[in-house]
């Protein structure tokens, strides 16, 4: 690893997490003082001071291994006071909160067209979420964005301390940020978070977040219990389950017409329609020839061309992910003109390590000297996936009341819309609004079907992973519609 502030030398601990050492580890954590917040009213490369309300920082969650975790919080455009309160995991593990604030739902992007070297240039974007709510970008896990550790122990991570350093996060924040407490707050995030904003969710929902600290009072869980109607949590393209979310990927792949019909059926009987682990020979060959096929196809979004530095991405391109940073993270410049062609998005991601590599930048964050020698979009973590499913957690919080949405851009093959469906119908909800249609602007923006339990699915038509990147005006509709209680 290439952030560790100190100490040099790398050591192995297991990531073993007992509930003892999690309560101690909450608890020692709870007696810090909170980092103290920096208002921001410019940033280097935006024209102007900016039109909203920034504001970044630091809390510590672990004391004894020093992990402090960046975010950025951003207040509504509309009424602070009144709109939701959303707190926002970017996907990976390990890809910055800064690639959703800039590249899906936030209220800034860069003027990729415009760019011809040097500090690149920020414009405010429209369809920003932030135009309907309060949002808390978060870099987590730690070492994720400008998140970071003063000691090597503590990089070491996995889901479920993710979710123990998430939890801590927000009761220090809203110990900060008492004026907040009674909005409405939902959790959300995309990607690989499907697994980490669900569990998140139940942890606050069952009171858990607050029954073994001092600040009992707080009641994190209130805020969910208190407006049942009006919080809760939305995932978009989530990872949930291998099994699901695997066995979705040949069927799309035939459905979109990226194999031929022989190659599908071959592939359908061999494997029993289980594609996540072959269970003969004949289901792995099959099976490789359909990763043959689909190999130089963009699997963020199947339309668009097959670009360097994609969108986060789980399991199945980790590794390409890591190759290509180190083969190319020294190619570019912030003056040299040989850049990625235009029509990849991906340019816009190497923009952002451009800018948040910036020392005039760091010094307008309040970056901490020191602790984060190169910022990445996306970095690789020591790292233990120890939430094999996150399918439980949906179960139990939308029996008890709490409202999801889960969206899904129907052009993703990395996480095809057509696994999320299957894990939802192994819920055995009944279906209360059936499959239609949904507009916007007089244009149908996807389909949506409502269950029971107040969880609604949709899909972003002609949109790919994540889907706000894609068609920001059609989610934040969305968004917008959901939060109201309305019909999409």
């Amino acid at each position: 690893m290439k952030f560790y502030p100190q100490p040099k030398t790398q050591q192995k601990y297991s990531s073993a997490t007992t509930e003892k050492s999690r309560k101690a580890l909450l608890c020692s954590s709870w007696h810090l003082t909170v980092s103290a917040a920096k208002t921001i009213t410019s940033l280097p490369g935006f024209d102007g001071p900016l039109p909203f309300s920034l504001e970044t920082g630091y809390v510590e969650v672990d004391e004894l291994k020093g992990v402090q975790l960046f975010y950025y919080f951003i207040k509504s455009e509309r009424d602070p006071k009144a709109d939701p309160l959303l707190l926002w995991l970017t996907g990976g593990p390990g890809c910055s909160a800064f690639s959703g604030l800039v590249f899906e739902i936030g209220p800034l992007n860069f003027d990729a067209p415009g760019f011809k070297g040097g500090l690149p240039t920020l414009r405010y974007r429209n369809y920003s979420w932030t135009t309907v709510s309060n949002i808390i970008f978060l870099d987590s896990p730690v070492g994720t964005g400008f998140s970071y550790s003063t000691t090597e122990e503590g990089y070491n991570s996995s889901d479920t301390k993710a979710v123990n350093h998430i939890l801590i996060f927000l009761r220090k924040w809203f110990v900060q940020h008492p004026e907040f407490k009674t909005n409405p707050l939902y959790i959300a995030g995309d990607s690989y978070s499907g697994k980490i904003v669900p569990a998140v969710t139940l942890e606050v929902a069952s009171g858990k977040a607050s029954s073994d600290e001092p600040l009992s009072n707080l009641k994190v869980a209130a805020t969910l219990k208190r407006k049942e109607k009006t919080s809760g949590y939305l995932l978009g393209n989530p990872v949930t389950d291998k099994m699901f979310d695997n066995n979705g990927k040949v069927p799309f792949a035939h459905g979109m017409a990226l194999i031929s019909d022989e190659l599908y059926e071959l592939a359908r009987k061999s494997c029993g329609e289980q594609y996540s682990s072959p269970r003969n020979v004949r289901c792995a060959i099959y099976l490789q020839a359909v990763d043959k096929c689909t190999e130089v196809v963009n699997d963020a979004h199947i339309l668009e061309p097959k670009c360097e530095f994609m969108s986060p991405h789980p399991d199945r391109v980790a590794a390409d992910r890591r190759k290509l940073r180190l083969d190319h993270s020294n190619e570019f410049s912030l003056s040299e003109p040989a850049i990625p062609p235009l029509e990849c998005r991906s340019f816009g991601y190497l923009l952002s390590k451009f800018w948040a590599n910036n020392d005039t930048v760091r010094q307008a964050l309040g970056i901490h000297e020191g602790t984060v020698p190169s910022w990445h979009r996306c970095s690789d973590l020591p790292y233990i996936k120890d939430i094999l499913s996150s399918v439980i957690f949906h179960l139990k919080l939308t029996t008890k009341g709490y409202p999801a949405l889960i969206y899904s851009g129907d052009h993703d093959l990395l996480i095809p819309f057509i696994g999320t469906q299957a894990w939802i119908r192994s819920l055995n909800f009944s279906i209360v609004d059936d499959w239609r249609p949904w507009s916007v602007d007089g244009q149908v923006a996807g389909f949506t079907r409502t269950y029971s339990y107040n969880l609604t699915f949709a899909t972003v038509k002609g949109a790919g992973h994540t889907a706000p990147e894609y068609k920001p005006k059609e989610c934040l509709a969305m968004l917008d519609r959901w939060f109201s209680g309305a019909p999409l």
